[in-house]
């Protein structure tokens, strides 16, 4: 009876072993890219045609050999079922600002803390996600991440596949984040340099760099027609992984320092989770490199009136853009 009760007990965990295999397989197939997918079903057919001979070749019943068809036949017909043809979204019709912005959220171990806007930012060869100072840590308020996590797609053909990756803000106890000031006090932006590590090998996106600074022979001035990219209270394509856009216009003189400060004022509509949007106006010469955009700021804030009769009169609707030319000295090595 125990030589009984011993090949039972195996069988048992034999069964519980198979399905967990059987868990995890469906898993992560759907997680990898479609080029990935594909190198994997081409790679487990031969594979299996491999163990396909060994077994015709071994001394084993019919109902072994008929079990290991089936399952070949189910994976493979598992495998075919999600390689989903790419969705007509992309490229063509998605603009690459919406390519270069990600969602940010703040943790404090386990804890989330906020919701943010950020964008990718190339100098010298080397990535940094660009956001307000304050997303990364804001004394006055009590926020004080340890790290964040951002959104990425892992798939230039399917957008629905995207991947979150977790940042650490904090190295033994010192700030990872690069921050600013000038002579108006401190600048509300913040880069974190992204290691090159740290990015799923398929990672997709586009990234802004200082080309993308310069208007050229353009004059950008009050009115011009802006547009602000996040993800305000946290709202986006959940989908496909896009964030949504706001139109705006410059309130404010352009190359003026609002109230001896380095930023200048929009007029956009704005919530929050907004923080750290690129502000961005489209440039009008012909040849610009993609994304068609020059950058010139990052918004922060709304601005209001602390004297504001709030049962009488109206939000002002007004917000602070930081100039997005202090970028090249913050990133540069």
């Amino acid at each position: 009876m125990k030589n009984l009760q011993d090949a039972t007990e195996r069988i048992c965990e034999l069964k519980g072993s198979l399905v967990a295999l059987d868990t995890l397989l469906p898993a992560l197939i759907q997680s990898v890219s479609a080029p990935t997918l594909a190198r994997l079903s081409a790679a487990f057919d031969a594979h299996a045609e491999a163990a396909r001979t060994v077994l015709l070749h071994s001394d084993i019943s019919d109902v072994v050999l008929a079990t290991f068809e089936r399952d070949v036949a189910r994976n493979r017909a598992l495998m075919h079922k999600s390689q989903r043809p790419a969705p007509t979204e992309w490229p063509g019709t998605v603009d690459a600002l919406l390519q270069t912005t990600t969602r940010i959220t703040t943790l404090s171990g386990y804890q989330r803390l906020s919701s943010a806007s950020g964008f990718f930012y190339r100098e010298d060869g080397r990535l940094f996600l660009v956001s307000n100072r304050h997303v990364f840590a804001d004394a006055p308020n009590g926020h004080a991440p340890d790290h964040l996590e951002i959104g990425l797609h892992t798939d230039p053909q399917d957008l629905t596949r995207h991947a979150v990756i977790s940042l650490p803000l904090r190295l033994q106890g010192l700030p990872q984040w690069r921050e600013a000031s000038d002579a108006g006090g401190p600048v509300d932006i913040a880069a974190l340099e992204i290691p090159a590590g740290s990015l799923p090998l398929d990672a997709a996106f586009q990234a802004f760099d200082s080309s993308h600074l310069d208007a050229g022979d353009e004059q950008v001035s009050v009115g011009d027609a802006l547009t602000i990219a996040g993800f305000p209270l946290g709202f986006h394509d959940t989908v496909f992984h896009l964030a949504v856009a706001r139109s705006a216009t410059i309130a404010s003189a352009y190359g003026v320092r609002f109230q001896g400060q380095g930023c200048f004022l929009t007029d956009a509509r704005t919530h929050r989770g907004s923080s750290g949007s690129p502000v961005v106006r489209r440039r009008l010469q012909a040849g610009a490199s993609a994304p068609s955009w020059q950058l010139i700021g990052v918004h922060s804030t709304r601005m209001d009136m602390s004297s504001r009769d709030q049962s009488q009169d109206e939000s002002l609707g007004l917000n602070c853009a930081w100039y997005a030319d202090v970028l090249p000295a913050l990133t540069r090595a």
